[in-house]
């Protein structure tokens, strides 16, 4: 016989629903995901003060808690999933950085092991297909165009397990290997690019969808040579990423991208490399060296930036209580726009009936005191915890 459903009913609330806020809400979770109602006399947890927003998605990660997604073993990788899991990311898509092609194959076996076992949302390839103007923290030595069949290579190694690839669509190969994306389903996302507006229309209508990392890494907007930044926000194709860590971009800037693409198009990620949630100190993000000093990671050997030490609990806070956005459009940002983007929104994304129990819950200051992933909590809040003891 099947074990019975353990029911749980969080009250008192306020959720944050696609449809609005509903304050002094009710939440049912029944085993791994959210129902409708419960049973009568199913435990109650009194969460009056906080907020119920649905658990992040985080489509651009590279790691976290001292440990990276592109390198070292699957405990490492696990070690940088809690991490971000704690911060209230329940969905997670590995980004490696540039490195050799066989590499980058032999990394992608490994991460379509625990994108299987669903731990892993996927796999984001941050190149080697990027322009070396725009390389960013990525070893200029091991760029390359993206050639279609070396673009192949790289998806057929993550075993239908590859989310995202990251071009600069402008070099060599870079249209056919955006409509190659497109045909296997995988995204095709304009990046650490010199591409002119010209050229990066070219690319949407070819079939890119995402820009990644929007301004960083690519030419600034000018009024005479506007670049891949016009494109990319006049069109209603493309979802822009953006890093809200008050270091990767002004709050002008983070204003200007929802004034025109609006809520729905707008994806908040956190870039994240192994110092995040971890601290500072020196660092490797591929095989280049980093040196992260009062929470920004720049390179050892030149300065730019690298990645970053944001976690998503971080970036709503500061989009609500810095950047003057609402929350309910924040919220979309961190959770059902990239949850839309790798397909998942039949399962995560928002709050609704027979989706995952996906849920963060937060104090009155959008600080994050608890974590539900499928129906488990991962930090537990107190009124939780006093529940459980009465």
């Amino acid at each position: 016989m099947a074990a019975s459903t353990e029911y749980t009913v969080l009250t008192g609330a306020t959720v944050v629903l696609p449809t609005g806020q509903v304050p002094d809400g009710r939440l049912v979770v029944a085993g791994e995901r959210i129902a409708e109602r419960a049973p009568e006399g199913a435990p109650e947890i009194d969460l009056r003060g906080h907020w119920l927003v649905p658990g992040f998605v985080d489509i651009h990660n590279h790691g976290g808690g001292g440990a990276a997604f592109g390198v070292g073993d699957v405990e490492d990788v696990r070690t940088a999933l809690r991490t971000h899991r704690a911060h209230g990311s329940t969905t997670v898509v590995a980004s490696t950085v540039t490195g050799e092609l066989d590499g980058l194959a032999e990394r992608a076996g490994l991460l379509s092991e625990l994108a299987e076992d669903g731990e892993l949302a996927g796999i984001h390839f941050e190149g080697p297909f990027i322009s070396p103007c725009r390389k960013g923290a990525h070893s200029e030595a091991l760029l390359r165009d993206p050639d279609p069949a070396e673009v192949a290579k790289l998806l057929a190694a993550a075993r239908g397990q590859a989310r995202m690839v990251t071009l600069a669509t402008e070099l060599p190969g870079g249209l056919d290997s955006v409509r190659l994306l497109v045909e296997q389903g995988v995204i095709a996302a304009i990046g650490h690019t010199d591409a002119t507006y010209e050229q990066t229309v070219e690319a949407i209508d070819a079939g890119a969808t995402v820009a990644t990392h929007l301004f960083n890494a690519m030419p600034p907007l000018g009024h005479r040579e506007p670049g891949p930044v016009a494109a990319l926000l006049e069109d209603e194709r493309i979802t822009v990423e953006l890093i809200n860590d008050g270091t990767h971009l002004h709050p002008a800037a983070l204003r200007l991208a929802f004034h025109h693409k609006g809520a729905d198009r707008v994806a908040f990620v956190t870039d994240a490399m192994d110092a995040a949630g971890f601290g500072d100190g020196r660092y490797r993000l591929g095989p280049l060296e980093v040196d992260v000093v009062d929470g920004v990671a720049r390179l050892t050997e030149g300065g730019s930036i690298a990645g970053s030490t944001l976690t998503m609990d971080r970036a709503l806070k500061r989009a609500v209580t810095v950047d003057g956005l609402g929350v309910e459009a924040a919220v979309r940002a961190l959770s059902a726009n990239p949850a839309r983007l790798l397909g998942l929104s039949d399962r995560v994304g928002s709050l609704e009936p027979g989706k995952d129990a996906d849920v963060v819950v937060l104090d009155a200051g959008f600080d994050v005191v608890g974590v539900l992933r499928k129906g488990r909590w991962i930090v537990t809040p107190e009124p939780a915890v006093a529940a459980t003891r009465g």
